[in-house]
């Protein structure tokens, strides 16, 4: 129903094979890495954030360092050896089952805050960025060519007018950003959040990245669903199996609204933490961003637009570190701007022109408004008539030339449902319960 270091990446435009089905090679997309070189990460890089874990963790098994750090256990064994070496860490005594603990010397606490003097950054180990590139690249929606059928399928339990699901099938395989435009309550956003059931796959999402010594941390639990997978058999000395790095997710759907600031466009650096924070469209590769109520954000539509020409037209971003290093990301995303506004009234039309697909969303034909109005009825276990139906239909909609706007069942049965708890009333639809909640639901004029 409808509700309202060298990291730099070589030849990046290179296209990607073609896709995958979900993961069941999700081993040979991104494989455990068995060796220092293999993670395409510093020895330096890596040693650091072992003594900052061990610095948190007070004392730690091997086998709490490859969860912690993401690294099978010949990986970690390397960094212990070379830190026990240089006279950073000691070993303590075995846990019962004979795991051998480990901490840090005084002169390993004293390289583990220089450490975190320089980078905050405590997680798992980071994925560079040219190894990012393409695993990002191989994921893209834009390899899922989007059907008929599958439309139809995705979106049985909505009512929508049949031309609609005609112009956005081909809309999204166009591979480019999308504007969505119509009056308030014709469903845009609804539809929108909906768009990821098309898919119905998963991808991985790089729990960081690394620029030269510098990480980034791109997953955020509010954002990317986890999926979880069943444990290896032997995590300690496990050489097989996918890149612990690589979150399995849902791909993601990253929403932002009024609240979107230019700031939020780039990466962010946070002085006191001493950490870098992902752009929200590095956050939302591989998966939709949708910039809701366009013309309402805090930057303006014309700064926006300007700064994702390039994005837009070549599918890589550019951004910058707080030192003002300069490095590039894939730009593997469905970009999708929705707005109650006139379009004109916020671009002109060398943006228009640019954004390929507008879909104008707009009030519903009597007869789809009526088979929202009677499912929202079931779903809320609520009985109407035909008789009270012809009441709203009369002294309402025709009386005040109210539009039949997808969002006036659900909010309008919603108050009703509210009105009978409250009293204690029967289920049912009443002349009486449609009369007080529309004088609720709408502002007198």
């Amino acid at each position: 129903m409808f509700d309202s270091d060298s990291n730099q990446p070589q030849n990046q435009l290179t296209p990607a094979p073609a896709p995958r089905s979900d993961f069941d090679s999700i081993n040979t997309i991104a494989p455990r890495p068995t060796n220092i070189e293999q993670t395409g990460l510093s020895q330096t890089l890596l040693l650091e954030l072992l003594l900052k874990h061990l610095m948190i963790g007070g004392v730690l098994t091997k086998q709490q360092m490859v969860t912690l750090i993401g690294l099978c256990g010949a990986i970690i064994e390397q960094l212990l050896k070379y830190a026990k070496k240089l006279g950073w860490v000691e070993n303590r005594q075995a846990t019962s089952d004979d795991q051998m603990r480990f901490s840090l010397s005084l002169g390993g606490a004293a390289m583990a805050q220089q450490a975190v003097a320089r980078s905050g950054y405590i997680g798992l180990a980071p994925v560079p960025l040219n190894q990012y590139f393409p695993i990002c690249r191989e994921q893209s929606s834009r390899y899922h060519a989007v059907t008929k059928p599958q439309i139809e399928q995705a979106f049985e339990s909505i009512v929508l007018p049949p031309e609609l699901l005609g112009k956005l099938g081909p809309a999204l395989n166009s591979n480019r950003p999308l504007l969505i435009y119509g009056p308030p309550g014709t469903g845009k956003s609804y539809i929108c959040r909906h768009l990821n059931l098309l898919f119905g796959d998963s991808v991985l999402i790089p729990y960081a990245i690394s620029i030269g010594h510098e990480i980034i941390q791109v997953f955020d639990p509010q954002l990317h669903k986890k999926i979880e997978t069943p444990p290896a058999s032997c995590s300690l000395h496990l050489n097989k199996g996918h890149d612990p790095r690589w979150i399995r997710c849902n791909r993601p759907l990253r929403i932002t609204g009024g609240e979107l600031t230019a700031e939020m466009l780039e990466v962010r650096f946070d002085p006191h933490s001493k950490t870098y924070m992902a752009p929200l469209q590095l956050k939302a590769n591989n998966g939709i961003l949708l910039i809701d109520d366009l013309g309402r954000q805090k930057v303006t539509t014309k700064q926006l637009f300007n700064r994702w020409i390039i994005p837009m037209e070549e599918r890589r971003d550019f951004l910058s570190l707080q030192s003002g290093e300069h490095f590039e990301i894939p730009f593997e995303l469905i970009l999708i701007f929705s707005t109650n506004l006139n379009p004109r009234e916020l671009v002109d039309e060398a943006f228009l022109r640019r954004l390929g697909y507008k879909i104008h969303f707009d009030a519903l034909a009597e007869p789809l408004y009526r088979s929202i109005w009677f499912d929202t009825c079931k779903q809320l276990e609520l009985s109407c008539d035909e008789a009270a139906y012809q009441h709203l239909l009369g002294q309402y909609h025709q009386r005040y030339d109210r539009q039949f706007m997808p969002c006036y069942p659900r909010d309008l049965l919603g108050i009703m449902s509210d009105q009978i708890k409250f009293k204690a009333l029967d289920q049912a639809v009443t002349p009486a319960l449609i009369n007080a909640a529309w004088h609720i639901y709408f502002v007198k004029q």
